[in-house]
């Protein structure tokens, strides 16, 4: 069988068309490059709002924190918490992150375990390093009168009281 070789016009009508010679293909892959390099650019004068998530916990509300205050108590100081850890019920962690656009401007962690449905301990950025207040320790320990200094003195309130006795 003779092979035919075709030649002319009906040549160039079977030819596929190329897909990127379309001017609307152009225009759509034009614009798609041109908003996936804008992307990461923000635009100058746009406003970026500030999200404010998770428990706002200030300074007043841990102070009023004291050692065997009861759940129910500590909610009724801080609020529910933001994370109750499922595998741990003991834990509770109020959690506060303030952030514009990608940029977190700050963000605290207040962390609150109790043993045996009691306060036990507050652990986290607005917990002083004095936590439980140690009045609490001095007061029973000028009770029973056997109060000394961390040098091995004698407390000078226990003296002054001894003082004004004579």
């Amino acid at each position: 069988m003779p092979v035919v070789y075709t030649t002319g016009k009906p040549a160039l009508k079977r030819r596929s068309p190329n897909l990127f010679t379309s001017p609307l293909l152009l225009s759509f892959i034009l614009s798609l490059t041109t908003v996936a390099g804008c992307s990461n650019i923000g635009f100058p004068g746009v406003y970026r709002i500030n999200v404010d998530q998770g428990n706002i916990v200030d300074q007043d509300m841990v102070d009023q924190l004291k050692p065997e205050m009861t759940r129910r108590q500590v909610r009724f100081v801080l609020g529910t918490p933001i994370i109750e850890d499922t595998f741990n019920n003991d834990r509770w962690d109020y959690v506060r992150v303030l952030r514009r656009g990608d940029d977190v401007l700050f963000r605290t962690q207040l962390t609150v375990i109790f043993e045996n449905d009691v306060l036990a301990d507050v652990e986290g950025d607005l917990v002083s390093d004095n936590w439980p207040e140690p009045k609490a320790e001095s007061d029973a320990n000028t009770d029973a009168g056997t109060d000394t200094g961390s040098e091995g003195e004698a407390n000078t309130d226990v003296e002054a009281a001894a003082d004004a006795n004579r």
